[in-house]
């Protein structure tokens, strides 16, 4: 079988899957749209403890109401259920999503809203189509090809996606020009241990923060480290600066955190750059 021929199998194999998925969409089947989500409360926080592993996040007991049977439940995450939570204080909404009549089965989300559309799997398959015909036309045409068919749209979708990334930088600094302050103490260090690509152990160490807004909350939660030496973090007092409205929204370095933002924006510029430097190059190639 040739190019063409496996080509012709790809695309009507994922073009089979772009079909039953959207299809699936349309009629309000998709897992994402079946699935039910309601927001719990957080009734008991439990400190982590020091040397523990991150991957376990913040044990907390959380009560929810099931909205078809008006039953309550209340739940833990000690289990792995779900999505972590990595900050925590008494009386914090957080998500839960289960399938329909299922409350059991129970997962904690970090996005309690609309899980949208279900178009996960269907998009992707039109993508994996593209990518076959790109690879086809690289072979049939030549190489620049590539170029500007993948660089080309790209650059487009970087374009249309750098005003809103400009918004929420400016957004974003804003926030964090408006967080107030407070002082916490360092609760714990977690330690993860993992395996690298080349069979090496890697070690990452996480301090876990504990502060009181002026309200009485007391928070605790996690971020990665912006400590020099994080081993010797235990027990430190720290300035926390959080958004007064929601405090799961903190940072122990203020500075670090708003050149993290600033770099985003110019992390997008400089893809734009690079991606239009490849279409132009691939452009020119075929001219010739």
């Amino acid at each position: 079988m040739n190019w063409h021929g496996v080509l012709a199998l790809w695309c009507g194999a994922f073009g089979l899957v772009a079909l039953v998925g959207y299809g699936r969409s349309l009629a309000g089947l998709t897992r994402a749209q079946r699935t039910v989500r309601v927001t719990g409360r957080i009734e008991r926080v439990r400190e982590p403890r020091h040397g523990s592993s991150q991957e376990d996040g913040i044990a907390v007991v959380v009560r929810f109401r099931d909205p078809s049977t008006g039953e309550e439940f209340v739940v833990t995450n000690d289990t792995g259920t779900g999505d972590l939570i990595t900050t925590a204080w008494v009386g914090r909404e957080v998500g839960i999503r289960y399938p329909p009549g299922r409350p059991h089965a129970f997962r904690f989300t970090n996005s309690p809203q609309d899980g949208g559309r279900g178009l996960g799997l269907p998009n992707s398959a039109v993508l994996l189509i593209y990518v076959g015909l790109v690879v086809v036309a690289s072979i049939d045409w030549g190489w620049p090809w590539a170029l500007v068919a993948v660089c080309g749209p790209l650059t487009v979708l970087t374009a249309l996606h750098l005003p809103g990334e400009r918004r929420r930088m400016r957004k974003r600094l804003a926030e964090l020009d408006a967080m107030a302050s407070a002082t916490g103490r360092v609760i714990a260090v977690l330690r993860t241990v993992e395996t690298d690509a080349d069979g090496d152990l890697r070690t990452s160490r996480t301090p876990v923060y504990s502060f009181t807004t002026p309200e009485g909350t007391a928070v605790t939660g996690y971020q990665p480290s912006y400590l020099s030496d994080t081993t010797a973090a235990y027990g430190q007092d720290v300035v926390i600066h959080y958004a007064p409205d929601n405090p799961a929204d903190f940072t122990p370095a203020l500075a670090a955190t708003r050149g993290s933002v600033e770099a985003n924006l110019g992390c997008a510029v400089l893809a734009l750059v690079i991606l239009a430097a490849a279409a132009v190059t691939g452009a020119v190639l075929l001219s010739r």
